[in-house]
């Protein structure tokens, strides 16, 4: 079956519990020729095989069993097994300790409030137990103080399991979701450090090229200088050249640079107004909500971050017609921090896209597909995050989250 691992885990157990169940069922009446309810017994187990096979039929395709759905497989087991000691002895029953097998699994399969439900169910299952043996086997054979200090045994023992078992497994789960999140984290920033190498080796090499190429462009302008082909050259030339500029600049603010600064929120949407208009003149920005007034902690990257994203907005708009795209500041009371959304009115993601984006190189239509990589990369460092989603009438949304620079981190 190709379902959740803890689902599968559960039905492989009780599987077998049920086959043992039988064979043992069988064994004690016409081998060792006990006096139990054989009937009433073989009904129990047939009911439970039909329920085992139901749920294997239920979640023989299911990727991600809901956690209500395991406390419900675990409600199950513990109701049939107590069915089951309750017609054979009770808590005289040698395999009454069984109990306290739901609670293990529980421990590693479920979250706290579903681990105490059924260490309180197993509880209260074993004293239904207790409280409904007959009589004559308590003053007969004079066990009542043992049989209630086995039910005390059986309650700090499910105590026990439920903490120490349930607190290491959250232990280790932690440890590995850590362990995984660094593991990305080096991960991406070794493609940073090869794609920054990369970066740095093509634009010593552009360097030249586009000299020589402004050389050439002064020449022909003094040979021919009525020409509208030559004078068209000039504007790409001249974007060529101050992009290199602005690119050294920018790697040399970036390896002097090693705290983060701030910037007013004003300043920073008076930017991006400001690069979109000379970048991309034809399209409009609708700036939504008011400007909260405090500094949000930023760095030289922080403009480029927003601009990828404004740039793959203003792309997605191409590809419909449309010439708008709305930015929305939302302020939290709660979080203390300051969101960003823009929503462009674009065909939106794919599911696999919403997976892969912001997390690793992805393959694009366009381009290379680095641009929303490098935004959560740079919006992560300045303790900030990206959300990518698509909005409920059209287009997708990039919520951005902006740290606020505390007044203490100010004085630092």
């Amino acid at each position: 079956m190709k379902t959740d691992p803890a689902i599968s885990r559960l039905l492989m157990l009780r599987s077998a519990a049920i086959a043992v169940q039988f064979f043992t069922i069988i064994a004690v009446y016409f081998l060792f020729e006990y006096q139990i309810p054989l009937l009433p017994l073989l009904a129990v187990i047939a009911t439970e095989a039909v329920f085992q096979l139901l749920s294997m039929l239920a979640y023989r395709n299911v990727s991600q069993a809901k956690p209500l759905g395991v406390l419900m497989q675990l409600t199950a087991d513990l109701l049939f097994l107590t069915i089951l000691l309750s017609l054979s002895g009770g808590a005289t029953n040698a395999f009454v300790s069984l109990l306290l097998l739901p609670i293990m699994i529980a421990a590693v399969s479920v979250n706290g409030k579903g681990l105490a439900y059924i260490a309180v169910f197993a509880i209260a299952a074993y004293s239904y137990l207790l409280i409904n043996m007959p009589q004559h086997n308590m003053h007969q054979m004079q066990m009542t103080h043992h049989f209630i200090g086995m039910w005390v045994n059986f309650v700090i023992s499910a105590v026990v399991i439920a903490l120490v078992v349930g607190t290491l497994h959250r232990a280790l789960r932690l440890r590995e979701d850590t362990i995984a999140r660094v593991r990305e984290t080096q991960l991406r920033r070794e493609q940073l450090f090869t794609l920054d190498g990369a970066a740095a080796q093509i634009t010593h090499q552009l360097a030249t090229p586009i000299a020589n190429l402004q050389l050439l462009y002064e020449e022909l302008q003094e040979q021919q200088p009525n020409d509208p082909i030559i004078k068209e050259m000039q504007q790409p030339l001249t974007q060529c050249a101050e992009q290199l500029a602005d690119f050294r600049a920018l790697s040399s603010q970036l390896r002097t640079q090693s705290v983060a600064t701030s910037i007013y929120i004003k300043t920073l949407q008076a930017q991006l107004t400001d690069a979109m208009l000379l970048q991309y003149p034809e399209q409009q920005l609708r700036w939504c909500g008011d400007v909260p007034d405090c500094e949000v902690v930023s760095d030289v990257m922080l403009l480029p971050a927003l601009m990828n994203l404004l740039e793959n907005a203003a792309t997605a708009n191409k590809q419909v017609h449309s010439h708008e795209i709305i930015l929305t500041w939302q302020y939290s009371h709660d979080d203390q921090a300051v969101y960003l959304l823009i929503r462009d009115f674009g065909t939106g993601f794919s599911e696999q896209q919403l997976a892969e984006l912001g997390g690793q190189l992805m393959l694009s239509e366009t381009g290379m597909g680095l641009a929303v990589m490098l935004s959560n990369v740079t919006l992560e460092r300045l303790q900030g995050s990206l959300t990518l989603f698509n909005h409920l009438e059209q287009g997708a949304v990039a919520k951005v989250q902006f740290k606020i620079k505390s007044a203490s981190s100010e004085r630092q």
